[in-house]
């Protein structure tokens, strides 16, 4: 790989204060061990194998957290072959387990069953992408960089291995806070990313979804489903795929899996990706295929951290969707779990999916009511002592990208100012603890960048508006929606930062946000 110009420098030397301060606010107050056990052994494993591999821990960890939401599911397999914490996969053309033994020298068994073994061998499998690829020293160092070495990793090519490096990196983008077993908190705090995507970046994009226009179309591999049906469709069948979203998808592209669903959600956000036809057979549900649309959910069984708003929302709108075009009953005789279609012994989607809460977003068309603490016509300044609704949102905000205000309370004390103060530092602000216009634009803008113009819609315009409303001073509605008032808001924070006034949302407006302009 081509080095990458002296200008980087600059960005280099933040991201290295981002890991710092990673470190600092993961480490701030650790969980108390289990009786006999290490203090923090999650994190530590995290860190031993990041130093050894010279890998960057909080991409090792959101890497991780990706996979499996950082739960090594007692050494039992994913739907695609996949163990422990770090998915190290076993399956007839991703074979980074045996990959993994023959650079650490653990065991397969070990690094199926113990989770340190586990994380060194994805750290050492990072690694040996990132060489392939030519990353010096320097390069390892950038988070960035590492966007292709992260692609590999996910075993799949084109799209699909662009898709599953942009959740990785979402993850950075946005933070993430997890606690696993034993009450231990794994944390990776926010930062602005732009990922050298290299010849990922010319990955010809997924089309639209031919049947369900808000989804993107990946297509099943031929062997996987039978073109046609031999039945009416008259049920949608709910699926827990026991992996990640992009796993999964490149998991039915291979010829080898002999299995399919018609649509595929993430859990982060919602996203559907449609990779069968309707009017076509997917091999998801044994006796009930002929007859049925099979809609597959990021996750596993057992943890309901997978379940989101988010997820039930979106696949939420999808069944009604397809209820309203076929004809299908909104009722739980005609909406079932594949551990109800008949002749099978499938279990998911398990205990844990909240079924009641599910058929009203169904009967509502995936709508209802969502509460919005982030809200407020203006952002007043917010200090030590300061008490309310808007502390409230700036402790929530600040838990959500992976920093630890303390308690989610409403009063503004010395943890909540730590924590301002770490991502102030971050996003290079004055780290004076105090939440102003500037740290507010900051926090609110946080995320993902992704392009957006008049006529979008959803959460990342939510956030847009918040953070347009707290840099200008005035009042924006944050009702998800890229209207006129939105379309004359960006145009004027963009002429007041002496950004191109065009009233699109691109890489320079977001960088101007989250850096508090």
């Amino acid at each position: 790989m081509p080095r990458r110009p002296a200008g980087h420098t600059a960005r280099r030397s933040a991201v290295l204060a981002a890991f710092t301060v990673s470190a600092l606010v993961a480490t701030a107050s650790p969980a108390p061990a289990a009786p006999g056990g290490t203090p923090d052994p999650m994190n530590q494993a995290f860190a031993r194998a990041a130093a050894r591999y010279d890998v960057p821990r909080d991409l090792l960890a959101a890497v991780g957290y990706g996979e499996t939401h950082l739960d090594g599911h007692s050494g039992r397999p994913s739907q695609a072959g996949g163990y422990g914490v770090m998915h190290l996969v076993s399956n007839p053309v991703n074979h980074s387990l045996e990959k993994a033994a023959q650079l650490t020298g653990e065991s397969r068994a070990e690094l199926r069953q113990d989770t340190e073994a586990n994380i060194l061998g994805g750290a050492a499998v990072l690694r040996s992408h990132a060489d392939a690829l030519g990353l010096d020293g320097d390069e390892r160092a950038d988070v960035d960089a590492w966007y292709p070495a992260v692609a590999r990793y996910s075993g799949a090519e084109g799209t699909v291995a662009a898709l599953y490096a942009d959740t990785v990196y979402t993850f950075l983008a946005q933070g993430l806070r997890a606690t696993v077993a034993g009450g231990e908190r794994i944390a990776v705090t926010s930062r602005p990313v732009a990922p050298e995507k290299g010849a990922l970046a010319s990955a010809e994009a997924a089309a639209q979804s031919p049947d369900y226009p808000p989804a993107k179309w990946v297509a099943a591999a031929s062997g996987n489903y039978a073109t046609g049906r031999s039945a009416s469709v008259d049920k949608v069948v709910i699926h827990v795929m026991q992996g990640s979203y992009a796993g999964t998808i490149s998991w039915f592209q291979n010829a080898a899996s002999k299995v399919s669903s018609h649509y595929v959600v993430r859990s982060s956000d919602g996203e559907v990706t449609q990779m069968v036809r309707d009017k076509d057979t997917a091999y998801h549900a044994k006796s009930a295929n002929a007859s049925s649309l099979g809609i597959e959910h990021e996750g596993y069984i057992d943890d309901p951290s997978w379940f989101t708003d988010p997820m039930y929302r979106s696949s939420a709108a999808l069944t009604a969707y397809l209820c309203n075009r076929y004809g299908i009953p909104k009722d739980r005789s005609h909406i079932i779990g594949h551990s109800e279609a008949p002749g099978n012994d499938h279990t998911d989607p398990g205990a844990n999916w909240n079924w009641t809460y599910y058929m009203q977003l169904v009967a509502g068309g995936g709508s209802g009511s969502e509460t919005d603490d982030l809200s407020f016509d203006s952002y007043a300044t917010q200090k030590t002592g300061s008490a309310g609704a808007q502390v409230k949102a700036v402790q929530q905000l600040l838990a959500d990208q992976g920093y630890e205000p303390g308690a989610v309370d409403g009063l503004f004390g010395t943890a909540t100012k730590s924590a301002v103060q770490a991502f102030q530092t971050t996003r290079g602000l004055p780290a004076d603890g105090t939440v102003g216009a500037r740290t507010w634009t900051a926090l609110l803008s946080a995320g993902t960048t992704p392009q957006l113009s008049q006529g979008a819609s959803g959460d990342a315009v939510r956030r847009l508006q918040r953070a347009l409303t707290a840099a200008l001073g005035t009042t924006l509605a944050a009702d998800g929606t890229f209207g006129p008032a939105t379309d004359t808001a960006v145009r004027g924070y963009q002429k007041a930062r002496g950004l191109t006034v065009d009233g699109h949302v691109g890489p320079d407006t977001w960088a101007a946000l989250q850096s508090g302009r």
